[in-house]
């Protein structure tokens, strides 16, 4: 039986649809509890016999503008040496074992690790003012939440690597074209257009879709996992750059990097 609450992730469950709204306004950023709770909250629905779709959401400005880097330790997940493994990806794996779709609504800034979660869904609705990045590049480290996967798989090995080798931001109309959202709504009809698509998707025959959906996803979670472990070897080295330090100052000074020629 889910529960209405799993940290600052609410869950109301509608109609067979369940709507998962993230409360960390106004940008959503992420550590891992946030992560862990939104991997329990999956958990639960997919146990859940009435909730046949989900609709994940944020309060605030923004989906998701990233990881939490004022509290680094928590939000990357430093991990044990014995395991190699990252715990807050753990988590995220877990998001991509969910059995039942998945519809984001996307609003503001999804943006390097908050564009992994919103890869985690299934589809994607989003307005025009949209941001979507990839923008690890500018902060001096390795992509990581499995986009290394996701997001040449979504939309071609060509506009992912401009993204992760520039860390360009593009408007949603841009990510329609590109495939990377799937419509565009207005800001005030977001949730109302996401939840519109779950409703649809829930009426279909409950076993026939979790089986379809299974097929179409067949081995994603796995190779996830895969990648994530490559991506936090690549990344716990760029963590101890001077690159890095300088990346993340000069992302919260609002100018470019001054990094320095190796």
């Amino acid at each position: 039986m889910f529960e209405p609450k799993y940290g600052d992730v609410s869950v109301a469950l509608d109609c067979n649809v369940a709507t998962l709204e993230i409360h960390r306004p106004p940008h959503n950023f992420f550590d891992f509890n946030l992560i862990r709770d939104l991997a329990n909250a999956f958990e639960a629905l997919d146990n859940e016999p009435e909730c046949r779709a989900l609709m994940l959401c944020s309060e605030g400005k923004s989906f998701c503008a990233g990881a939490n880097f004022a509290n680094r330790d928590a939000s990357s997940g430093e991990a044990p040496a014995r395991t190699g493994e990252n715990p807050l990806y753990v988590e995220g794996v877990r998001l991509f074992r969910c059995k039942k779709p998945v519809v984001a609504a996307i609003q503001g800034a999804a943006i390097g690790g908050g564009l992994g979660l919103a890869l985690v869904a299934d589809f994607r609705v989003a307005t025009v003012e949209a941001r979507f990045a990839a923008n690890f590049v500018k902060i001096g480290i390795h992509p990581g939440f499995g986009l290394t996967y996701t997001l040449p798989r979504l939309i071609g090995a060509q506009k992912a690597s401009l993204m992760f080798y520039t860390g360009r931001r593009i408007d949603g109309k841009v990510a329609l074209a590109w495939g990377l959202c799937d419509s565009i709504a207005e800001p005030d009809d977001l949730r109302d257009s996401a939840l519109t698509l779950a409703e649809e998707i829930a009426e279909a025959a409950p076993l026939a879709l979790v089986s379809t959906r299974a097929t179409m996803r067949q081995g994603l979670a796995d190779a996830v996992k895969a990648q994530t472990d490559h991506e936090f070897k690549e990344q716990s080295w760029l963590f101890k750059t001077e690159d890095h330090r300088e990346g993340v100052k000069a992302v919260a000074e609002r100018r470019p990097g001054k990094f320095l020629c190796k």
